[in-house]
């Protein structure tokens, strides 16, 4: 097992033959303790000092650069038509405390059945995407 205590890079500049992956889900983006193995079977413990970022390289040879990719999960998507309708949805989509994530004129929510019930309820045109999701970082104990 190799021992990672921080990311080389935010990025990889070999091709994508010589790059291999290491996926996994967003809530391990958080830890700063866990294991993972990459798509060639090679084991990685992860002792962080700071998270790593979707994308980031976590050890080379000289041959590969392994990467660590955020696995795609379902989200809700809303897409407000307007300044206010942006405001009235953020603050009651904010008033679940559920993560979230503006980007390209979207407001993407985790998947959550109160979600489903507010949209429901407000008549919310949404649809269910399955995105590499990068909530806003706005808690208290987030850094």
């Amino acid at each position: 097992m190799i021992l990672i205590t921080h990311m080389l890079s935010d990025s990889s500049l070999r091709p994508v033959a010589e790059q291999v992956e290491l996926l996994v889900e967003r809530r391990l983006f958080l830890k700063r303790r866990w294991r993972g193995l990459a798509a060639d079977g090679t084991e990685f413990g992860f002792d962080l000092a700071a998270r790593l970022k979707h994308g980031c390289v976590i050890h080379q040879t000289n041959d590969l650069d392994y990467v660590v990719r955020q696995q795609e999960e379902t989200v809700y998507q809303v897409r407000p038509g307007s300044v206010d309708e942006a405001a009235l949805m953020g603050w009651k989509i904010g008033n679940l405390h559920l993560g979230v994530q503006v980007v390209d004129g979207v407001i993407r929510i985790t998947h959550d059945v109160a979600v489903l019930q507010l949209f429901e309820r407000e008549g919310w045109a949404y649809e269910e995407v399955s995105v590499v999701f990068n909530p806003l970082r706005v808690t208290a104990h987030a850094p």
